[in-house]
C-alpha cells in the first residue's frame, strides 16, 4: 500500500478544521481518500467495508470482522493497525460505528469534506500520474487489437483487461460502434465496432479514478470543434475561479463552434474527479472553487464527437494525466489533444 503518513496527517488537519465534533466518515470517497487510498470495496456495487470515526482522540476504524486481516495486512498504514474495531460480518461498518456513539454524519459536511479533498497532496499528485499513464496505456493496448468487425462487447473485453492487468479496477466500461454512435451512455453490446468507435473507461487504482475517452477508425469533420469547446473548459478551470463561471465559459463554446447553443443540455459535462468520479458533476448551480492541485476530467459532447481526458490542475497550468505517447495526436491549444486512432 503506497500510503503516504505525511499526507495523512494533513487530511486530520483538514477535516479537524471542519468539524465541531466527532465525525463519522461512510462513503468510498470520504473513507479512501482519509485512509490514503485503501480499496474500500469488495464488491463494486456494495458500500465500503470499512468506516472512520475522526474525533479528539483520534481515528477509530470499523471494519467487517471477515476483512480486517486482510486490510490490516494489505491496506492500512501501519499506525492506524491498532485503532481498528472489528464488527461482525452482519452488521455493516457504519451501523458498527454509529452503534458506538455519537457523531456528526458525513453528510452533514458534505460541501467542506468535498472541498477539503480537492487539493490533492504530493504523494497523491505521484499515484494520480502513475495511474493516468497505466489507464491511457491500457486503451491503446486494447485499441491495438481491435477491428472494425469486432463487437463492441469483445472491445469492452480487451479494454477491462488491460486495466484489470495493471491494477486498476474497471467502474465504467463503454463502447459505441458506428451504429450506436448516438447514444452518450453506451454500454457494450454484439454490435460491430465498424468504421468509427468510441471507447470510454473510468478505471480506480489507490482510491484516485481516471477517466479517458478515445476514437478509433475514422475522423470525424466536428472532431476539432469539440477540442475547441474543451479548450473554452480548460482555459476557465484555474485556482481561484468558481465552477459556475467555469461551466459558463465552457459551454457558450457549442454555439460559438458550430454546434447547437444548447447541446450542452443533453448531456453532463463533467468537472472535478479525484476519489469519485465527479466530485461533484458540475452544473450551472455548482459554485465550489477550483483550488490548486485539483483533478478534473471535463467530458464536451455532441453527436458523434466526444473529448475526455483526467488533467491535473495549478497555477502552472493543466496537466493531463491520462497520456500514452503511443496514442495519436495534435497540438491544440498548446496541449497534446488525442485523435482517432486508425484501424
Amino acid at each position: 500500500m503506497p500510503g503516504s503518513a505525511a499526507d495523512r496527517a494533513e487530511k486530520q488537519r483538514r477535516v479537524a478544521a471542519l468539524r465541531t465534533g466527532p465525525l463519522l466518515l461512510t462513503s468510498h470517497e470520504a473513507v479512501s481518500w482519509y485512509l490514503e487510498g485503501i480499496r474500500s470495496h469488495v464488491s463494486l456495487a456494495g458500500p465500503p467495508v470499512a468506516a472512520v470515526r475522526v474525533d479528539d482522540d483520534g481515528d477509530t476504524i470499523f471494519v467487517a470482522a471477515n476483512e480486517a486481516d486482510r486490510l490490516v495486512a494489505e491496506e492500512f498504514l501501519p499506525s492506524d493497525a491498532d485503532r481498528v474495531v472489528r464488527v461482525p460480518w452482519l452488521t455493516p461498518p457504519a451501523e458498527g460505528a454509529v452503534a458506538a456513539g455519537a457523531a456528526s454524519a458525513e453528510a452533514s459536511v458534505a460541501p467542506a469534506l468535498r472541498a477539503a479533498r480537492a487539493s490533492l497532496l504530493p504523494a497523491e499528485r505521484d499515484r494520480y500520474r502513475a495511474l493516468g499513464r497505466a489507464a491511457a496505456e491500457a486503451m491503446t493496448d486494447a485499441a491495438s487489437v481491435l477491428r472494425p468487425d469486432r463487437t463492441e462487447q469483445h472491445a469492452a473485453a480487451a479494454l477491462a483487461a488491460a486495466l484489470v492487468e495493471r491494477a486498476i479496477d474497471p467502474l465504467v466500461i463503454l463502447v459505441a460502434g458506428s451504429a450506436r454512435l448516438a447514444h452518450r451512455h453506451p454500454l457494450p453490446t454484439g454490435a460491430p465496432l465498424g468504421l468509427r468507435a468510441m471507447l470510454v473507461v473510468c478505471g480506480r487504482r489507490h482510491g484516485l479514478i481516471a477517466n479517458a475517452t478515445r476514437w478509433i477508425g475514422s475522423a470525424d469533420p466536428a472532431d476539432e470543434a469539440i477540442l475547441r469547446v474543451e479548450a473554452a473548459f480548460l482555459d476557465a478551470t484555474r485556482p481561484g475561479a468558481r465552477l459556475d463561471e467555469v461551466f459558463a465559459a465552457g459551454t457558450a463554446a457549442y454555439g460559438a463552434e458550430g454546434f447547437g447553443a444548447e447541446e450542452w443540455r443533453r448531456h453532463h459535462q463533467g468537472g472535478p474527479t479525484g476519489y469519485a468520479g465527479r466530485d461533484p458533476r458540475a452544473t450551472p448551480g455548482t459554485t465550489d472553487l477550483v483550488q490548486e492541485h485539483h483533478a478534473f476530467a471535463w467530458n464536451p459532447t455532441a453527436p458523434g464527437v466526444k473529448v475526455e481526458d483526467t488533467v491535473l490542475v495549478s497555477s502552472s497550468g493543466v496537466e493531463v494525466l491520462t497520456a500514452d505517447p503511443r496514442w495519436p495526436t495534435t497540438t491544440f491549444d498548446g496541449l497534446a489533444r488525442p485523435v482517432a486512432r486508425p484501424f
